[in-house]
């Protein structure tokens, strides 16, 4: 049977246009009405009718600054024209897809074009959907190469959602309602060489995962850490695992961030930006004698599998998007305009009493803020510490998006960290515009009459009446 003329009676440009505005609302009564409200409460409640570039659009054309970038999925952009032309390349092609019981062209072309980046001897790959199942991934990988159950992770690392990934994840705000946790996984104290050589003593341990730069909180390692962690997981017979899921692909700076330390990982995990923005792909890259310790019979060539992860669009998309970072430069951007931003933010320091610390590795961006000196900032800092411990990140996240219509976040649940996420391609302009914005607003909290601290008061009535009611906070940042 031959498909027939395109049914008119579907219309999706025509239902787009005709319901724009009613997100909010079919949000709230069909899927998530708690982030509704947090939204609302925030003043994120926006509705974008495009996109493009470092850029969303609101229906009266308004620009916003997107310094989030879908939480680091946009480093080439939004609606990049390469990847959206790859996309209708391959829907012209009328291509076979998801055959299972078929070797897939794009996979495999993928395959070779992340090989030219992943480094010597890492040239195995298993495409998946998203970050939290690559980390599932790798953990299964590592288990059974190994013959080994034990995981270890760092504290303050973020890994995932799903039960392996929140396992190894160490931030109790994530975990809170779901236990109990996959067995066998503990937690290494953040640039403690000690504590981990004293947990991989014991030679049980199959992995330790690490994120190079850690998403929640930006938290660089120091120095010496990761390359003697390295040392210390090839003493012990332990597989040592980057999590490149938000550093890979140019974020840091470099193609993957675990470059910055000359590191040599067993297992790569790729996500977010491989998917150029429109189809979830993912990878867990490998050396080719792990991978084939999981696929080791042919009664097991399908033993770890995802019915969507080889997919024809998530494989041109990560086509797509490899050659936009590389025929456009954009690692070499990224080191570039993330020196010029740490720098601009620095000089911020001298200005603002509130600032504690500017840190960051290419546009993986941060800035730390704590308690002011003088009198009245102070007390108006200890009473919104009171209620939460990331209220003031929260006040300038929503000043700097209802002021000057640019998107950051706070860095993690309980912070007073505000961190920025900007796409690979921004410039100049956008630099001074968030750079100034930010100069704008953290200089108001001088004045604790202000509009700044104004909002902060909203923020601190919302949050106790949940608290008074459902024992709930209403959070800083999402």
């Amino acid at each position: 049977m031959r498909y027939g003329a395109r049914n008119m009676d579907f219309d999706l440009k025509q239902i787009v246009n005709s319901r724009r505005g009613e997100n909010y609302d079919l949000h709230e009564k069909h899927l998530n009405r708690t982030l509704v409200k947090v939204l609302r409460t925030i003043g994120f409640d926006k509705v974008y009718a495009r996109a493009e570039g470092a850029y969303l659009y609101d229906k009266d054309g308004k620009d916003y600054l997107d310094f989030l970038s879908g939480y680091g999925v946009y480093n080439i952009g939004r609606n990049h024209p390469t990847v959206k032309q790859a996309i209708k390349d391959v829907l012209d092609l009328d291509l076979p897809n998801m055959v299972q019981m078929d070797c897939a062209l794009l996979s495999g072309l993928l395959g070779e074009a992340l090989a030219k980046h992943t480094g010597p001897g890492r040239d195995a790959f298993f495409f998946c959907n998203s970050g939290t199942e690559a980390v599932e991934g790798a953990l299964k990988f590592a288990r059974c190469f190994t013959g080994r159950a034990k995981i270890l992770a760092l504290e303050s690392a973020y890994h995932g959602l799903t039960y392996g990934a929140l396992s190894i994840t160490g931030n109790k705000h994530f975990q809170e309602g779901f236990g109990p946790f996959l067995p066998g996984t503990d937690r290494v104290r953040f640039n403690d060489l000690n504590d981990l050589e004293a947990k991989l003593r014991p030679g049980d341990v199959a992995a330790f995962i690490f994120e190079p730069v850690q998403g929640k909180g930006v938290n660089i390692p120091s120095d010496d850490f990761l390359p003697q962690a390295q040392a210390l997981c090839r003493k012990y017979g332990t597989l040592f695992i980057s999590d490149e899921v938000q550093t890979g692909l140019g974020r840091t700076g470099k193609m993957f961030a675990f470059e910055h330390w000359n590191l040599d990982p067993d297992i790569i995990t790729i996500a977010k930006t491989l998917s150029g923005g429109y189809v979830p792909a993912a990878a867990i890259c490998t050396r080719r004698d792990i991978y084939q310790g999981v696929f080791s019979r042919m009664d097991r060539c399908v033993v770890h599998s995802s019915t969507f992860g080889r997919n024809n669009l998530a494989m041109a998309c990560g086509l797509a998007t490899l050659n936009v970072i590389e025929k456009q430069n954009l690692v070499e951007n990224c080191a570039k305009r993330g020196e010029q931003l740490q720098t601009a933010a620095k000089g911020l320091m001298a200005k603002h009493e509130w600032i504690k610390e500017v840190r960051g590795k290419g546009l993986m961006f941060a800035i730390e803020f704590h308690e002011p000196k003088s009198l009245m900032s102070k007390m108006a800092w200890k009473t919104l510490h009171t209620v939460d411990h990331g209220l003031y990140a929260q006040m300038i996240v929503t000043s700097l998006m209802q002021k000057h219509r640019v998107l950051t976040h706070v860095a993690a649940h309980g912070l007073d960290v505000v961190k920025a996420l900007p796409p690979l391609i921004i410039g100049d302009r956008e630099i001074e515009r968030f750079v100034n914005g930010l100069d704008e607003v953290i200089g108001e909290s001088g004045s604790v009459t202000g509009p700044l601290w104004s909002f902060g008061a909203s923020l601190v009535k919302a949050s106790l009446a949940q608290k008074s009611g459902k024992n709930e906070k209403v959070p800083a940042g999402v």
